[in-house]
C-alpha cells in the first residue's frame, strides 16, 4: 500500500485532531495498542455485566461517608497522549481523562444529558440560535496566576480555529470573519454559520477546556510545553514522564470548592489484561477499559466498583466511498451482506455487548427499531460481487494498486491498528465471512499511521470506533459534506446533501418529537447507503477500588448533579480515598 507523502500532516493528525472528537475515532473495540470510546450505564460494587439484550442500569451514586483529605489516586489509562494541550494535541479517551484533572470546561454534562454552565455562568442564544452569548464566572484564576477573562476564551478559540487540523473541527461551523466578538471582560458572542440550539454541548470536552493564554502563547513558541498544561482545574501539573506517569497535585486555591486528593497519577498500561491485574492487586486505584473480557472480569470482582456505559462508541467497519471498489454501492452492499454478524457478536462481543444496528443504542430516544443491520447473507454477497466484477472488474483499486477483481471476487484491503491480538482476531473473523465474495488482504498499522491513512482516504475498509456523544449533534463533524477534503474527518468521504440538511434541521429544532423523527431517519439513511457496517455497542468500564469514594458526587457550580462518566472519562474534584 502506498504511504502518505504528508509527514507534517502525519505529525498533526497524530497529535492534533481533538477528541472531544478523536476520542470517538479509533480502530477496533479494544486493542493492546489502544482501546476506544457513551452515556453512563451503571455503577456499584454489586453491578452485573449487561447482557446482550438489556441496557445497563442508570447511574446510581457511589455510597460514601464524609469526605476526608489526602492520598494519591493512581489511574490506569489505555495509552499515553502525545501532549495535553487542548489547542494543539489529540485528546483521545486517555488524554481527555487526564485533561479533566487540570482543565475545567465551559460546560459540563448534567445527569439528564443536557449541557449546563461550568466555567461559564450562562449561555444565551439569539432568537434563532445562530449566535450565543457566553458569560464567564468572575474571580477565577489559572494555575499560573493569569485571570480568567473573555480574552482567554478568545485566545483559546482563535488558536484552535487557526490550527491546521484542530481547525478542521472548528472552521466548518463558524464564519471566516467575526466568529467571536468581545463584549466585555467576562462576555463574548459566538456567531455560527447555522442555527444550533444545542451549541453549548460542544464546550463540554476538548473544545471547551480553557487553557491559560499565557501558557498558550509560550507553547506556540516552545511545543515541549504541551506536556505541562496550565488550566483552572482542581489539580495542577507536577511532572510528566511520557509512557510512564503523569502527576497532578491538588490546587489548594481551586475556585470550585474543596479538593480532597493530594494528587492524581495517570499510568499508561496499553495491555488491558495487565491493567486489570494491577487494579486487582492494588497497584492501581482506578482504570478505564473497553476490552469486553476485562469489563466482565472487573464487574464481577469483589472490592471493585464499576461504572458501565454502552450508549456510545459504536464499533463498525467503514468503507472509503471515494475510490473503487466502494465507490459502487453494489460492492458496499456485498461486503455488508457477507459480514459474519453472529460470529462477531459471539467471539468479540462475548455475549456481553449489544449488537448495533445504527449509531444509536436501544434506550436512546433516537433509536429506530425498524433499522436492522444486514449481514450473514453469503449468497446475496456473491451475487452482487459477480455482477460488479462482470462490469468493473478491470478497474484499478488504487489502494492495493491492482485490479478491483480477481477470479470473480472483489479485491480489497482491510486496515486496522495494532499490534493488537483483538484487532487481528477481528480481521480474521471478518475475512472468514467476506472471503465468499472478496479477496481480502490485511494492513495492520500503528494507530497514528492508521488515522493518517484514513484521513487521507488511503484505505478500502477500516475497523473503527466512533459516535455516541451524549448529544448527537456533536457527531455532525464525522458526517457532513463540508468535512470531506484532501484531509477528511468524514472518513468515508461520503457526501449526501440531503443528509446534511437533516443534520442541520435536527440541531435547529427544539421540538423533541421532530428531533426524534429526524435522527431515526438518519439511521435509515446510513443503512441504505451501505457506508458503515455496525457491529456492536461497546461497553466502557471505568472501574475503581472500593476505597475510592465520591466518584458520582460531582455537581456543577450551580448545584446541578453531573454525570459520573462520559465516553471513558471520569472526573476528580469530588473524589476522595477511604484510607
Amino acid at each position: 500500500m502506498s504511504q502518505s507523502k504528508h509527514p507534517y500532516a502525519l505529525r498533526l493528525i497524530a497529535l492534533a485532531i481533538p477528541l472531544a472528537l478523536l476520542a470517538a475515532a479509533c480502530a477496533n473495540g479494544d486493542s493492546e495498542a489502544l482501546d476506544e470510546p457513551g452515556e453512563d450505564a451503571g455503577v456499584g460494587a454489586e453491578s452485573e455485566a449487561p447482557d446482550a439484550t438489556e441496557a445497563p442500569a442508570p447511574d446510581e451514586p457511589v455510597a460514601a461517608g464524609e469526605p476526608v483529605a489526602g492520598g494519591v489516586l493512581r489511574y490506569g489509562i489505555e495509552d499515553d497522549a502525545d501532549g495535553i494541550n487542548p489547542t494543539a494535541t489529540a485528546l483521545a479517551a486517555s488524554g481527555l481523562v487526564m485533561a479533566e484533572a487540570v482543565f475545567d470546561p465551559l460546560a459540563a454534562w448534567a445527569e439528564d444529558g443536557t449541557a449546563v454552565p461550568y466555567l461559564a455562568e450562562s449561555f444565551t442564544p439569539n432568537d434563532d440560535a445562530t449566535s450565543w452569548v457566553v458569560k464567564l464566572r468572575p474571580g477565577i484564576k489559572f494555575h499560573d496566576g493569569t485571570d480568567l477573562t473573555i480574552d482567554a476564551i478568545i485566545s483559546n478559540f482563535e488558536t484552535q480555529y487557526a490550527d491546521p487540523l484542530v481547525g478542521l473541527t472548528v472552521r466548518p461551523f463558524y464564519p471566516e470573519e467575526g466568529a467571536i466578538e468581545r463584549i466585555d471582560d467576562l462576555t463574548a458572542r459566538f456567531n455560527l454559520l447555522e442555527s444550533n440550539q444545542y451549541w453549548p454541548t460542544v464546550l463540554t470536552g476538548q473544545l471547551g477546556y480553557v487553557s491559560s493564554p499565557t501558557w498558550i502563547a509560550a507553547a506556540l513558541e516552545d511545543p515541549t510545553l504541551d506536556q505541562q498544561p496550565v488550566g483552572t482545574g482542581p489539580f495542577k501539573f507536577d511532572l510528566r514522564e511520557e509512557d510512564s506517569v503523569t502527576r497532578f497535585v491538588r490546587n489548594d486555591d481551586y475556585w470550585g470548592g474543596p479538593v480532597y486528593l493530594d494528587a492524581v497519577e495517570f499510568v499508561p498500561v496499553p495491555d488491558p489484561d495487565t491493567r486489570s491485574d494491577l487494579l486487582l492487586q492494588g497497584e492501581l486505584d482506578a482504570l478505564q477499559t473497553l476490552d469486553q473480557a476485562n469489563v466482565d472480569l472487573l464487574t464481577n470482582s469483589a472490592g471493585i466498583t464499576s461504572i458501565l456505559d454502552d450508549s456510545g462508541d459504536e464499533e463498525f467497519a467503514m468503507m472509503n466511498s471515494a475510490v473503487p471498489p466502494f465507490d459502487d454501492i453494489r460492492a458496499r452492499r456485498a461486503l455488508t451482506l457477507a459480514t459474519p454478524q453472529d460470529n462477531y457478536e459471539a467471539l468479540i462481543g462475548l455475549g456481553l455487548s449489544r449488537r448495533a444496528n445504527s449509531l444509536f443504542a436501544p434506550g436512546s430516544p433516537y433509536f429506530n427499531p425498524d433499522v436492522v443491520q444486514e449481514g450473514d447473507d453469503p449468497e446475496g454477497a456473491v451475487a452482487l460481487a459477480v455482477e460488479y466484477c462482470a462490469e468493473k472488474g478491470t478497474e484499478i483499486n488504487t489502494t492495493i494498486e491492482g485490479p478491483t477483481c480477481t477470479d470473480g471476487k472483489i479485491n480489497i484491503e482491510l486496515q486496522y491498528s495494532g499490534p493488537s491480538v483483538v484487532g487481528t482476531r477481528i480481521a480474521e473473523i471478518l475475512d472468514e465471512g467476506w472471503s465468499v465474495a472478496f479477496n481480502v488482504s490485511f494492513q495492520e498499522l500503528p494507530l497514528d499511521q492508521h488515522i493518517l491513512d484514513t484521513a487521507f482516504g488511503l484505505y478500502n475498509v477500516s475497523t473503527w470506533g466512533q459516535f455516541g456523544e451524549p448529544d448527537p449533534s456533536m457527531d455532525n463533524v464525522w458526517l457532513m459534506c463540508r468535512t470531506v477534503g484532501e484531509v477528511s474527518l468524514n472518513w468515508p468521504k461520503f457526501c449526501d446533501e440531503e443528509r446534511d440538511e437533516l443534520l442541520l434541521s435536527a440541531q435547529a429544532t427544539t421540538d423533541p418529537a421532530e428531533r426524534v423523527a429526524l435522527y431515526q431517519e438518519l439511521s435509515q439513511m446510513l443503512r441504505d447507503d451501505y457506508i458503515y457496517i455496525f457491529f456492536n455497542h461497546a461497553i466502557w468500564n471505568n472501574a475503581f477500588r472500593d476505597s475510592v469514594k465520591g466518584v458520582c458526587d460531582r455537581v456543577s457550580p450551580d448545584g446541578i448533579p453531573l454525570r459520573c462518566s462520559v465516553i471513558g472519562r471520569t472526573f476528580f474534584n469530588s473524589v476522595w480515598l477511604d484510607q
